[in-house]
């Protein structure tokens, strides 16, 4: 699209920033509009004491509407506003402590959203969070070693003791050895490290474990070696071709197999020029 002899315009780029201005208002938008639902469900609830019950079956209809509007409204604006909060706070922070609000954001929201949807049904929430609490305690026995990479992250992205384009080495026994590397990312669960033969993943928790120290000068990894060129196999010779196995030497100019030579004499099966060498035939002579 051409607009009197300028630059051409990148639609789809224009269109694609104006939703990134446009997103925060529509998640405060939807946050306002989870709040008039909880409220409008509260006030439907409170001319009939539980549902299913035979009065006020029209009010039960807009409670009920209107808690599962919240649920959709609360959760919408959840999403939008910490995925707001990421992208202000990632030229700040980082991309590391911008994903850990986001996800802190996110969780808060979605607990928050699920009590009050509970408390606006009716549904009784302590009986929940009791059989809530046994359940965190049984998933968290089992899932103890992943529950530990994740404090080991947020302890790493707080205390700070590298930072991603670092270059450290890690020694500790659970790590066999050293491990020499320059930090590319650290997330929640694995600190990605460059080393010399690639990108290796090491759990949160056994680098929290190891002792950390930046790499002297002069030890840093070489390089991974450039791939070997790919080199084609040659073609197989075609059999009674002029290279192939069955292709015999080619004959001399001067020497005849049965043929006479160039002064008339004869020639046996192999004969030289004066055809002196060869075998004499009866009757192939050239005096004959």
């Amino acid at each position: 699209m051409q607009v009197h002899g300028g630059p051409q315009i990148d639609l789809s780029a224009q269109v694609a920033m104006v939703k990134r201005k446009t997103r925060p208002w529509k998640s405060i938008i939807a946050l306002v509009l989870a709040i008039a639902s909880a409220a409008t469900s509260g006030w439907a609830h409170s001319d009939f004491r539980h549902f299913f019950a035979s009065e006020g079956v029209v009010h039960q209809i807009i409670a009920a509407g209107a808690a599962a509007a919240f649920c959709v409204f609360a959760s919408a604006a959840t999403i939008g506003l910490s995925g707001k909060a990421r992208d202000v706070l990632e030229p700040v922070m980082g991309v590391s402590h911008a994903a850990i609000v986001r996800y802190t954001l996110v969780l808060v929201g979605a607990i928050t959203t699920l009590l009050v949807t509970l408390a606006l049904f009716s549904i009784p929430v302590e009986q929940l969070l009791l059989g809530g609490a046994l359940t965190s305690v049984f998933v968290g026995i089992a899932a103890q070693q992943s529950l530990s990479n994740v404090f080991a992250g947020l302890v790493l992205l707080v205390a700070r003791p590298f930072q991603v384009g670092d270059s450290i080495r890690l020694r500790a026994g659970a790590l066999s050895g050293e491990i020499d590397g320059t930090v590319s990312e650290i997330g929640i669960t694995y600190v990605r490290m460059s080393c010399s033969n690639g990108i290796i993943s090491i759990p949160n928790s056994q680098v929290l474990n190891a002792v950390v120290g930046p790499l002297p000068a002069g030890d840093y990894p070489a390089p991974p070696p450039p791939a070997a060129p790919q080199v084609w196999p040659a073609p197989a010779p075609v059999p009674g071709s002029a290279d192939g196995p069955g292709a015999g030497p080619a004959p001399d100019a001067g020497v005849g197999v049965g043929q006479g030579s160039a002064d008339g004499a004869s020639a046996g099966p192999v004969g030289t020029a004066d055809g002196s060498g060869g075998t004499h035939r009866p009757g192939t002579s050239g005096e004959q």
